[in-house]
C-alpha cells in the first residue's frame, strides 16, 4: 500500500541515491552515474555509456576506478561527470554518495582518524 511521506527505494544499477523517482533511475535514463564500493574496499565511479548495447544493460555500462586521495577523486568524478555536462544536476548527489563510500571503505580497512590530544588549560592548584 502507498501512504503519504513514505519513501520507495530501488536497487538497479547506476541508480544514485537508491531512490525510485525517474531522475535517479538507472534503466530509463540514457546518462547515469553511479559511485560504488568494490570487493576490495575500493570505490568506482559507474557511468552508463551511450553504445550500440543499448539493449543489454550489462555492457551498457563503463566503471573507473577511484583509487586516489579523497581530494583527487573528488576532481576525477566532476572531471568525468559534470566538466563534460554529463548529468550536471546530479553533482552534489555523486559527491555526497563518493563521501559515504570513502567513509565506509576506510572503516572497512581500519582507517581512523588520530584522535587529537585534549589542549586544555589544566587544573588550578593551590
Amino acid at each position: 500500500t502507498k501512504r503519504s511521506g513514505s519513501i520507495s527505494f530501488s536497487v538497479e544499477k547506476g541508480n544514485l541515491k537508491s531512490l525510485n523517482l525517474l531522475k535517479y533511475n538507472g534503466l530509463a535514463n540514457s546518462k547515469t552515474i553511479d559511485v560504488v564500493c568494490t570487493s576490495e574496499n575500493r570505490a568506482q565511479l559507474v557511468t552508463k555509456s551511450a553504445s550500440k548495447a543499448d539493449n543489454s544493460p550489462s555492457k551498457t555500462f563503463a566503471t573507473n576506478n577511484i583509487n586516489k586521495d579523497f581530494r583527487r577523486a573528488e576532481n576525477v568524478i566532476l572531471k568525468q561527470t559534470t566538466d563534460v555536462y554529463y548529468r550536471r544536476d546530479l553533482k552534489a548527489a555523486a559527491l555526497g554518495k563518493y563521501t559515504k563510500v570513502y567513509q565506509a571503505n576506510r572503516r572497512a580497512k581500519g582507517i581512523s582518524k588520530p584522535v587529537p590530544c585534549k589542549k586544555g588549560r589544566g587544573t588550578l592548584s593551590d
